[in-house]
């Protein structure tokens, strides 16, 4: 947009490529731009000589295209932006000039175009929305509006989180305004050199961290790389520098293995009587630098993939069939992106095909029309409000009341602008947004009713519940996976059916707990408001610990009242050599025999004993905190606290002793929790007769109707340390 963006003074080049690789996007002459913008525009029947390159992108794509709103578009920008120049020393209309070229190379529409030469006039100008609506309709002045930053003077410091926001509520509207926005900022990445390094690197982490994902999620590849390497040249200048001395090298090779399969393919393909075009796809920076890391030495394969361009679908895997019985194939390498598209547009076959020297070539194989838009994405969909009588690039049509149709507005924007209105300040939105964007695969699951939800990989049940039901979701007391009961922590796979189970109690709230499973920002941030209007003072009380130290995370259950157990109780014995120490079974961990178990000396001479792969050992021994060795003693018969979670259910106690007692098992103390959410906590302190015996009546007591898990008792006994 506005920024300060300047030619660089040493900018990360390309490094040179083989004769064969074809020629990347041509970069604007800055100079020749310059001398015809200060031209101005030429008679009104005429465009002007500045704008004709991108008229000539634009009809490459559109050879119908009506080029008299850019003409318009271009007089009202280069007026207005007269007089004003970049740091660069360039005249300032060379800058939507370039950004507008950008987006006619992808194959942008009209309207497209025309907001992008406008797109600073609003932020930078006297021009006003009001003068852009009048003249271009409202559509422009839509985009141009979503585009243009807020004032530093109104919002402060909250000025660049709250733009972003506004840039995102827009774009759920209209995609296009993402599209001038990614376009803007690549173009101020190419010319970023003659900043101060400190606000190269300022701009270089939020591209990083907010652009980037963005365009990958629009499936805006051709920006999205780009950016990749612009950014990579500036934070990580020396890896940036090795990266293109191996791209130098390899193209100074003698012999091209990629071209030499290449050549193999071509042939295949032209035996088998399919028309194709075989090109050669030069890996960029990033994706080498990757490559380069995962296997270590690279081989002359490594430095690009083998793209294959076909006319229909059918005819992908006709090509994959040719591949894979003529040449070599990879299986483990083989991906069917086409019958599962990926959430970002993305269709290609992958696959790879091997030589008999050992050297593996990467394959993709696509149609056309799906390389645009895996190039393109968004931008190539063209105008998201077109009526049902408007061609659209790939058929697509809104539903008839204006709201665009998936893929337009894929779901993670949808769940992104929800989540942002409950975002209470700029910082936690700016701190979110980072976050919930690093999150770059999705998964769907499906709901019983054949709906589904798009989800983040690693979501829970947690997740999926506020995914479906909002603030509503505070009443769901479980969840069934795939048929089978299942705790709302749960991890949720690509392709599960999950049922949720909402209760009917209206004063059913969330569980503290849940913050731990909670993947999504629509989650936390629903369960972090609940929390912060209905303070728990249990949960206060057992944070502060006696040592003084504060826990920094989620409160968790309060401890468990269960007896001491030692080398004098009944049950379990154990073994020290310290003569006098009392010795004391750890209730974080709850250690049973055969477990492996180690020490620690704690306040009054006792010592207590962990299992070894207790979190609590992990952190006295960073504390420098000296072992004690411990071991179990000649017993057979041990006492366990075990904890099983439940549904509320009538008979529910008695079936789960009843379970008990035909295990042969001795109850010693049982507690049952009131009833939360319907959901039922049961303690019980059992005397086993051997450690054997501990799998099966878990197993047992797990079968018991209603019953969703069961597991050793464990809780903080921070304070014994």
């Amino acid at each position: 947009m506005s920024a300060e963006a300047t030619n660089p003074a040493v900018s990360p080049a390309p490094a040179p490529q083989p004769a064969h690789r074809r020629k990347g996007r041509p970069r604007i002459d800055l100079r020749r731009l310059g001398r015809a913008a200060l031209l101005g525009p030429t008679t009104r029947d005429r465009l002007p000589d500045a704008i004709s390159h991108v008229a000539e992108a634009h009809r490459a794509h559109h050879p119908d295209a009506d080029l008299e709103p850019l003409r318009r578009a271009y007089v009202l920008a280069e007026s207005s932006h007269r007089g004003q120049m970049r740091k660069s020393g360039e005249p300032y209309i060379t800058h939507p000039l370039a950004v507008t070229l950008i987006l006619a190379e992808l194959g942008a529409e009209t309207t497209t175009l025309t907001a992008s030469l406008l797109h600073d006039t609003v932020e930078d100008t006297d021009v006003t929305l009001d003068q852009v609506r009048e003249e271009f309709g409202a559509e422009v002045c839509f985009i141009v509006d979503g585009v243009t930053k807020l004032e530093k003077v109104d919002y402060g410091a909250a000025a660049e989180p709250e733009t972003f926001r506004k840039m995102l509520v827009a774009t759920g509207n209209d995609v296009r305004v993402m599209s001038i926005k990614l376009a803007d900022r690549l173009h101020n990445m190419r010319t970023l050199g003659v900043m101060r390094p400190e606000k190269q690197e300022r701009i270089a982490k939020v591209t990083r961290d907010v652009l980037i994902p963005l365009a990958e999620r629009l499936g805006v590849q051709a920006l999205k790389t780009e950016l990749e390497d612009l950014v990579f040249a500036i934070l990580h200048p020396e890896e940036y520098a090795l990266t293109r001395q191996l791209i130098a090298d390899n193209a100074a090779q003698d012999r091209d293995p990629l071209a030499e399969i290449a050549d193999e393919v071509r042939g295949v393909l032209r035996e088998a009587g399919i028309q194709a075009e075989v090109l050669i796809r030069p890996r960029h920076f990033v994706s080498l630098h990757r490559v380069s890391r995962k296997r270590g030495r690279l081989r002359g394969t490594d430095f690009g993939r083998i793209l294959v361009l076909v006319g229909e679908d059918a005819d992908c895997y006709a090509v994959l069939g040719e591949l894979h019985t003529c040449l070599t194939p990879v299986v483990s390498e083989f991906k069917d992106f086409i019958a599962v598209p990926k959430f970002n547009l993305y269709q290609s076959l992958h696959t790879a095909v091997a030589r008999g020297d050992g050297q593996v070539a990467e394959v993709l194989i696509r149609t056309h029309q799906m390389h645009k838009a895996a190039e393109a994405g968004v931008v190539a969909l063209g105008n998201p409000y077109a009526t049902p009588a408007e061609e659209q690039p790939d058929g697509r049509r809104t539903d008839g009341e204006g709201e665009r149709i998936d893929p337009t507005r894929p779901g993670w924007l949808s769940r992104l602008l929800d989540w942002q209105e409950a975002a209470p300040d700029a910082d936690m939105f700016w701190s979110t947004l980072r976050e919930d964007l690093a999150q770059d695969r999705e998964i769907t699951v499906f709901r019983p009713d054949g709906g589904t939800l798009g989800l983040p990989e690693g979501a829970s049940c947690v997740d999926a519940a506020y995914a479906q039901y909002g603030e509503d979701a505070h009443a769901c007391i479980g969840a069934r996976v795939n048929g089978r009961l299942a705790t709302l922590s749960t991890v949720l796979k690509d392709g599960d059916t999950v049922q949720l189970l909402m209760g009917q109690d209206p004063a059913s709230e969330p569980s503290r707990e849940w913050l731990e499973h909670a993947h999504t920002p629509a989650a936390r941030i629903a369960i972090q408001r609940w929390l912060a209007t209905h303070p728990s003072p249990a949960a206060d009380e057992h944070e502060e610990h006696d040592d003084g130290r504060k826990d920094k995370g989620p409160a968790l259950r309060p401890a468990l009242d269960e007896p001491a157990a030692g080398s004098d109780s009944v049950g379990a014995v154990v073994v020290v050599d310290r003569p006098e120490a009392t010795v004391r079974l750890a209730g974080c961990c709850t250690p049973v025999p055969p477990d492996e178990v180690t020490g620690f000396a704690v306040r009054g001479g006792v010592v207590t004993v962990h299992r070894v792969p207790c979190a609590a050992v992990t952190r006295m021994k960073g504390l420098g905190r000296p072992e004690i060795e411990v071991r179990w003693g000649d017993t057979t018969e041990f006492r366990v606290t075990l904890v099983a979670e439940s549904f509320q259910r009538p008979h529910l106690l008695a079936d789960l002793t009843e379970a008990i007692a035909l295990e042969g098992v001795d109850i010693v103390t049982a507690t049952v929790e009131p009833p939360t959410q319907q959901r039922v906590r049961h303690t019980y302190t059992l005397q086993l007769p051997d450690a054997a015996h501990l799998p099966a009546l878990m197993r047992a007591m797990r079968n018991v109707p209603g019953v969703y898990d069961v597991g050793r008792a464990q809780h903080q006994a921070v304070a014994a340390y």
